[in-house]
């Protein structure tokens, strides 16, 4: 009998970095927990990028998940924006493949096209999804709410990132 994956899904960003949770258990998808990982721009960067660091450490260690994903970076016009968006995504990608976890990697316009049926959803349309598709969850900031959307592209996707692996 096989068990539930739980999956983490990670919107990555510097000031705020969304985490959620979801188990998927074949076309079932249970909401377990959502949160973000706030840093003050007051703070010089190194520090801010431990701080993600550590709150994602803290969320691995509690949630205990089986899979990771997080959302592709886009390039911004502002150069300097997308470096430091680059170097909380690299935290997002580096914590959960430390402890083990394979870790995917979606595009913003595939995680809109998974959720919402459309590309180029606003992040309005990506919550009221996120309500219809796990109830119980209440994420408490839009980098929550992206973040379970993550999560639910990837149980979505991961079937087939399966295949090919065992293809290999």
């Amino acid at each position: 009998m096989r068990r539930p994956i739980r999956i983490l899904g990670i919107d990555p960003g510097l000031r705020s970095t969304g985490w959620g949770l979801v188990e998927s258990d074949g076309n079932r998808l249970v909401y377990v927990a959502c949160g973000s990982v706030e840093t003050s721009d007051k703070l010089a960067l190194g520090v801010r990028l431990v701080a993600l660091h550590d709150g994602l450490c803290r969320v691995i260690d509690e949630f205990k998940p089986d899979e990771a994903a997080v959302e592709s970076t886009f390039v911004n016009v502002n150069a300097a924006a997308t470096l430091k968006l680059g170097q909380a995504r690299g935290i997002a990608m580096l914590v959960p493949a430390k402890a083990g976890l394979d870790v995917a990697e979606y595009a913003p316009n595939l995680v809109k096209k998974s959720i919402v049926g459309a590309g180029h959803a606003d992040k309005g349309q990506i919550r009221m999804m996120i309500g219809v598709l796990l109830p119980k969850a209440d994420p408490q900031s839009e980098d929550a709410a992206d973040a379970l959307a993550i999560a639910v592209t990837h149980a979505h996707h991961r079937a087939s990132i399966v295949l090919r692996a065992a293809a290999r």
